[in-house]
């Protein structure tokens, strides 16, 4: 497995594999990886002959210092990871290789970034949208795989791609989860054993929710509350909010149709989880 650290030193790694005729595949991610990464090299790996993954923590996204300072680092962990599941080539840059002195170029997401994770996250996307373009820049993939349970991520990258002519295919993959219907993500290794088990009211919600409009409840505020009961039931889960939204626009939606998506965040002390449920 290749391990590189300079966008020149990937480049000329993919360029190598690009002029043989096969096709490179990307999976970006801030590091401390899971199953549900690994299962988003698989995908890659069906779509791609190579894949590259990235482990950067990019603190462009981080609107919260705390958090940034706080979000696990474990990088040579994640490196056997990596060589353990067939991994080509890594890609681990430090800050001052992917923003030195003087940097001051970013991309500016649309309307997409402006909602949800966006209000709540000001200038989050931003710096999504720009730590992306220089890592597809250095990558040169034909393809990326982003996971489903960022959703508003997943459409923005989209809309980014397809705006800015890059002519790179992104996948989405459905959300890996544990065995209780949590979520995967590295912010779970932060939660104590309580709050651990009190996470499960967030899969929990959504499945809630899902089952209000299997059993034909349409009108999305009366949906919303079936799911914040779920989470408001739990003492240790503060809940910040449960939204029902078209799976295109990312606008709130009034009532439920087969384009509708259900986006929540709860909070367990100082971490904030997300999740999703597409209801068509």
């Amino acid at each position: 497995m290749e391990v590189c650290t300079t966008p020149a030193d990937l480049s000329t790694w993919s360029d190598r594999h690009r002029v043989a005729g096969r096709r490179v595949g990307l999976v970006p991610t801030m590091g401390a990886l899971h199953d549900g990464h690994m299962a988003l090299v698989a995908d890659a790996r069906r779509h791609a002959d190579v894949v590259i993954v990235t482990i950067f923590v990019n603190p462009l996204q981080f609107n919260r210092p705390d958090d940034f300072a706080n979000y696990p680092r474990p990088i040579d962990d994640d490196l056997e990871i990596c060589r353990a599941h067939g991994v080509d080539a890594v890609y681990a840059p430090v800050a001052a290789t992917m923003y030195p002195d003087g940097f001051q170029t970013h991309v500016e997401p649309g309307s997409l970034a402006d909602v949800l994770e966006g209000a709540q996250r000001p200038g989050h996307f931003r710096g999504v949208t720009t730590v992306v373009t220089k890592l597809f820049n250095a990558a040169r993939p034909h393809v990326a795989v982003f996971g489903q349970k960022d959703f508003q991520q997943l459409a923005v990258i989209r809309r980014m791609a397809a705006d800015l002519d890059m002519g790179i295919d992104i996948v989405g993959m459905p959300t890996v989860r544990e065995p209780d219907g949590l979520a995967m993500s590295s912010r779970n290794r932060r939660l104590s054993p309580e709050q651990r088990a009190a996470a499960v009211c967030v899969p929990a919600s959504l499945r809630a929710v899902r089952d209000a409009v299997a059993a034909g409840v349409r009108d999305a505020e009366a949906v919303v509350a079936v799911g914040r009961a779920v989470v408001d039931a739990e003492p240790l889960a503060r809940f910040e909010h449960l939204e029902l939204v078209d799976g295109d626009t990312l606008q709130p939606v009034t009532v439920v149709d087969e384009r509708s998506v259900a986006v929540t965040a709860v909070w367990f002390g100082d971490v904030r989880l997300i999740d999703n449920a597409l209801l068509g």
